[in-house]
């Protein structure tokens, strides 16, 4: 195929559907995502190394016993009862905020969000200091929902300003009514958004700490911790850690087959047109009822919980001199997890929507299932390492970020995922048919376009470094004090007046990095 030049000389052209698949660069980028799911691997071999070391004889019996059983309830109970509670939550306000003349629309998507710059077990310590005597599962699944609801709400939200209408206004004129249209033609489509969101709120769940230890339910998690505090390094803790990977494996084979291959992204002539907001008429009150209530709950309680032990306190408990240094290290370790997280988990995001497979898949999931584990069990692993193999890295800032991006490595994923999976990879071939190699194609087309999903990549990844607590009492340097650590510790002798300077500056820090999320996320819809 050729067209004429100027010169008259015919120049010959490749048809830009013709681009084949093999010129993508699939080696060195499966060969860096293989480096990253090996290093992934490091504490699932530690769980393998102590079970063998145990024997099977003990194994057997410290995993079929009553103890695990209750434990596994639990949990599976847990994720049940919180994920669809979660679910329903976030697309409810998603439609409201996005597809109707709800009044405040704006203010209310922001205060949608804004709950992410609480951590977990900040929410938690607020419900616990309102109502001492709250305990057990539906406590947990409470303070799970309104923390957690915000992973589901951004991903909905960003999907519903994406759509095009036309698909909605071609079922209406086939005679289905608002109802048969929302869950005909909308909800299939956002499932892309809550299968990423349910995940990471799934995984989460798993290893979740502070939050239930506060309310004394008992999860995986909090057993293991114990486990570790009364008996270092011992094989029944490895064992629940074992249960737990299992765990994980199991939420996302359920997540892909869910998920399905169908691609989202919109090629064609023209662009989709904004969609019509719905009038709410005499519904707006009960419709207003339902995000005041939820700011109430998850902004207002913490809020006020935190401006009271403030008063209480008074000027006397703001050591500037300790909450300045805790905030610097914080911020410090926050950026450095983030970008090298959103590095490490680059070349599998891109992987997962441009070459899906059964490698792919394999590799996919040596990345979740860390994400699932409790910092204390990836922490222990690297610990055991340092000190037999590599002794000069034991206890140093090295060791303290390879944790950071191991525990952090599905937040990153999600986020890339979705930012790639809108760049159409068309431009790509088209790239390639006009003489960009396979690499300078990615880096100059898809890379480009998914650069805002990067930065919300590396703003997730910092906000769960700035509540993370486990591995960083673990493996930080002697002198290392973050703002999560020294709440845990003052909490922990229930100087709860001392501790709250400590959880507001977690939330003054939060803030920027949430609104950066919520800024991508209209970016994305061209808002």
């Amino acid at each position: 195929m050729c067209r004429a030049g100027r010169s008259g000389r015919c120049h010959a052209i490749a048809p830009l559907t013709a681009a084949p698949r093999g010129r993508v660069p699939h080696a060195s980028v499966v060969a860096l995502a293989s480096a990253v799911a090996l290093l992934s691997l490091v504490p699932l071999g530690f769980i393998v190394w102590v079970t063998v070391e145990t024997g099977w004889h003990d194994v057997i019996a410290l995993i079929f016993r009553g103890r695990v059983g209750e434990l596994l309830t639990n949990t599976v109970l847990l994720e049940v009862c919180t994920i669809p509670l979660c679910i329903l939550l976030a697309v409810t306000l998603a439609w409201l905020t996005e597809r109707t003349n709800i009044p405040g629309a704006r203010l209310w998507s922001w205060l949608a969000v804004a709950p992410l710059a609480v951590p977990a077990f900040v929410h938690s310590y607020a419900w616990v200091s309102l109502v001492p005597g709250m305990r057990g599962l539906w406590s947990g699944v409470l303070v799970s929902v309104l923390a957690y609801y915000p992973f589901l709400y951004l991903p909905v939200a960003a999907a519903l300003r994406r759509l095009d209408p036309a698909i909605e206004d071609a079922a209406a004129s086939l005679g289905l009514g608002p109802w048969r249209v929302f869950f005909r033609a909308i909800l299939p489509q956002l499932r892309l958004a809550i299968c990423g969101g349910s995940l990471l709120i799934g995984l989460h769940l798993l290893a979740e700490y502070g939050l239930y230890v506060m309310i004394r339910f008992d999860t995986f998690s909090t057993a293991i911790v114990d486990q570790f505090q009364s008996a270092y390094n011992s094989p029944a803790a490895n064992m629940l850690g074992g249960v737990l990977v299992f765990c994980c494996l199991l939420l996302l084979g359920i997540e892909v087959l869910v998920r399905g291959n169908e691609r989202y992204a919109r090629v064609g002539s023209g662009a989709a047109r904004p969609a019509d907001r719905r009038r709410l008429g005499w519904f707006v009150i009960p419709a207003i009822a339902l995000p005041l209530a939820t700011a109430v709950l998850t902004l207002g309680v913490p809020l006020v919980t935190l401006a009271r032990w403030l008063y209480l306190g008074g000027i006397g408990i703001w050591r500037m001199d300790a909450v300045g240094s805790a905030l610097l290290q914080t911020i410090g370790l926050a950026i450095a997890g983030g970008l090298l997280a959103t590095i490490a988990a680059a070349p599998m995001a891109w992987l997962s929507v441009r070459a899906p497979g059964r490698l792919q898949r394999i590799l996919e999931a040596c990345h979740y299932y860390v994400g699932s584990l409790p910092g204390v069990v990836v922490a222990l692993a690297l610990v055991s390492i340092t000190v037999r193999l590599i002794l000069p890295l034991y206890q140093t800032f090295a060791t303290l970020l390879l944790a950071y991006v191991l525990l952090f490595l599905p937040r990153a994923m999600i986020g890339l995922r979705a930012s790639i999976a809108q760049a159409p990879v068309e431009l790509e071939r088209a790239a390639m048919a006009l003489g960009r190699t396979p690499g300078q194609a990615v880096r100059q087309i898809t890379m480009r376009l998914a650069a805002p999903g990067f930065a919300a990549s590396v703003a997730l990844v910092a906000l769960g470094i700035t509540n993370e607590l486990t591995a960083t009492l673990m493996l930080s340097p002697n002198g290392t004090v973050t703002l999560a650590t020294k709440f845990w510790s003052l909490t922990s002798e229930i100087d709860y007046v001392s501790a709250a300077p400590y959880a507001f500056m977690m939330v003054v820090l939060s803030l920027p990095l949430t609104l950066l999320l919520y800024v991508q996320s209209k970016r994305t819809a061209g808002q």
